[in-house]
């Protein structure tokens, strides 16, 4: 979950800055999308991905958490995250496709299983395992220890502290469990958060999941041309359903 330092030059926007509506009249099997990085990083890591959406017609934002980008004086919590990625999905007129990478899949999982109906469907990378047991208590021990030790110094180690604080008890699982649109689970395949892979296709029957071999945790910019695609096969199958579904009730009339 604790990924490297923000990209810097990237062309995303943040969630301190409400994009305007693009979505067009006519338009609405073209899905939008929101973006949701991971620990210790920023909005700025979906650059490559914001770029090649945007070349395929699918308008895109990418946010900033607490504490991270343009909230880093800010603290992390869940709470928080979900009203920063509802300013997101409020900004487009139709539901748009929810991405979310280690930190930000474990929040954009959170939102959609609070706001049902919101989002037309949610990709996880990065975040399938549940933050839970002994050694994540260990972990928020140790992260707790060393951000008081080296303050103000510290770097952005309070941020790891306060997410684990965040997520201490919280489960992913049941998150998964109430929801009713498509999921897709996208991990490298050196990715340690995978572990629990099968408990989550287990969750919600139905939900697809891709490996991509070599890659590692931050598989976006790992492999970037295969996040790519994926992408795009995801809006693909969603634009497809939406298709079927504008014609289910003109058949059903016949």
């Amino acid at each position: 979950m604790v990924s490297g330092s923000p990209r810097r030059g990237a062309t995303t926007l943040s969630s301190t800055h409400r994009p305007r509506v693009r979505q067009r009249r006519g338009h609405t099997l073209i899905a939008p999308i929101v973006f949701v990085h991971g620990l210790r990083t920023s909005s700025a890591i979906w650059e490559h991905q914001v770029e090649a959406m945007a070349l395929e017609g699918h308008d895109s934002v990418a946010v900033d958490l607490p504490g991270h980008g343009t909230r880093s004086h800010e603290r992390f919590t869940l709470r928080g995250a979900v009203e920063i990625i509802d300013q997101a999905v409020e900004s487009f007129a139709v539901p748009p496709l929810l991405v979310g990478l280690s930190l930000g899949g474990y929040a954009a999982l959170a939102y959609a299983a609070r706001r049902p109906g919101k989002v037309a469907g949610v990709v996880l990378s990065g975040c399938s395992t549940e933050i839970r047991g002994k050694p994540i208590g260990a972990y928020r021990s140790l992260s707790m220890q060393v951000a008081r030790t080296f303050r103000p110094t510290g770097g952005t180690w309070h941020v790891v502290a306060d997410m684990l604080a965040a997520m201490k008890g919280h489960s992913s699982l049941a998150d998964l469990r109430r929801l009713r649109i498509p999921v897709w689970l996208v991990n490298g395949q050196r990715d340690i958060l995978r572990l629990d892979e099968r408990r989550y296709l287990a969750a919600l029957p139905g939900t697809q999941l891709t490996v991509v071999p070599n890659a590692g945790h931050d598989v976006n910019s790992h492999a970037p041309l295969e996040f790519n695609r994926i992408l795009l096969q995801v809006l693909h199958e969603l634009r497809a359903a939406a298709a079927a579904a504008l014609v289910a009730p003109v058949t059903s009339l016949g």
